[in-house]
């Protein structure tokens, strides 16, 4: 029998249930919606969760579209998944924890006895080291980006390689692999000595379905591929980039951009524009270096140096 909170479900069966993270502020118990897909077969065990950033429901729609096509009678191993983690965010559809104002996503591997988004973290952490893989499923919060898969271990790390092997078969096409900041899970996980990926699936308000859809596509390439469905994938060659430029505005008013999401973009190269109200233009923005043009802002009014775009560097193909 395998378990996680209330969940339970022996070989060959699934529940659902919910992780008990503390209580509301009028008293009431505060539980993460939680599944546990059990095998018919031993193999291994995959964990996977989604909107630890309470804005980013594009993971939430890849589990909700994933799980009702899971058989355990078909599966070998086990799978672990908890559908919204940043529960007092999700409920008021904002980016960060209204409770304790944290972003999550910097908050592994958290503290049992820890405020809000601490207890949240160690509870899902400490769900999230009992697999073999991890797969935290995110998106470029309400901005405009890319489908990727970031790798935030560093290069340097013992499981670099097998987390980019991870990257790779999850398939997005491109891939972030740059070291990432203190607490994501991506970096907590492979210091625990789990390959652990963070697909960033495009950038929306809402849910947007054709990164929904590549995210579903990216959790069975790594199902098949590591043994829990029969089958297997040839991972296609990813775009990698191991670096960002990113790009403020050099004054306020109106963007407009010269190049597409995914475009090859050379030094030099023009971004984007700002002009004033009545379109006359105040300024242009071209690219430091050769990459891909990887994120931008969504609304298109901008204050002087606020942030507008962002060009993946140092890229390569493997």
């Amino acid at each position: 029998m395998t378990t996680l909170g209330t969940a339970s479900a022996g070989p060959g069966e699934m529940d659902t249930g919910r992780l008990e993270v503390g209580e509301a502020r009028d008293g009431s118990s505060v539980g993460l919606p939680c599944a546990v897909i059990n095998g018919a077969s031993d193999g291994k065990t995959l964990y996977m969760q989604a909107a630890s950033d309470g804005d980013e429901l594009n993971g939430v729609g890849v589990i909700n579209r994933v799980v009702p096509q899971l058989d355990p009678a078909e599966l070998s191993g086990t799978i672990l998944v908890v559908g919204i983690v940043n529960y007092h965010a999700f409920q008021v559809a904002e980016h960060r924890n209204p409770i304790d104002d944290t972003k999550m996503n910097r908050a592994y591997p958290g503290d049992e006895n820890g405020t809000s988004s601490e207890r949240i973290a160690a509870a899902t952490f400490d769900a999230a080291t009992r697999a073999d893989l991890i797969l935290d499923l995110h998106q470029g919060s309400t901005s405009r980006m890319i489908d990727e898969v970031r790798v935030r271990c560093g290069r340097r790390h013992r499981l670099h390689d097998e987390c980019l092997q991870l990257a790779k078969t999850f398939g997005c096409g491109y891939v972030l692999d740059q070291k990432g900041p203190e607490g994501q899970l991506a970096r907590a996980g492979p210091d625990q000595g789990i390959p652990t990926i963070d697909p960033e699936l495009g950038g929306c308000v809402g849910w947007d379905e054709t990164s929904i859809e590549a995210g579903v596509e990216g959790v069975f390439n790594v199902l098949h591929d590591y043994g829990f469905l029969d089958g297997s994938v040839t991972p296609e060659p990813q775009t990698r980039a191991k670096g960002f430029d990113q790009f403020g505005s050099p004054t306020g008013g109106l963007v407009r951009f010269q190049v597409d999401l995914g475009e090859r973009v050379s030094a030099g190269d023009l971004l984007f524009e700002v002009t004033d109200v009545f379109g006359e233009l105040k300024a242009r923005v071209t690219a430091n270096n050769d990459g891909v043009f990887w994120r931008t802002r969504r609304l298109p009014q901008v204050a002087t140096g606020e942030y507008v775009c962002s060009v993946g560097t140092n890229v390569d193909a493997y």
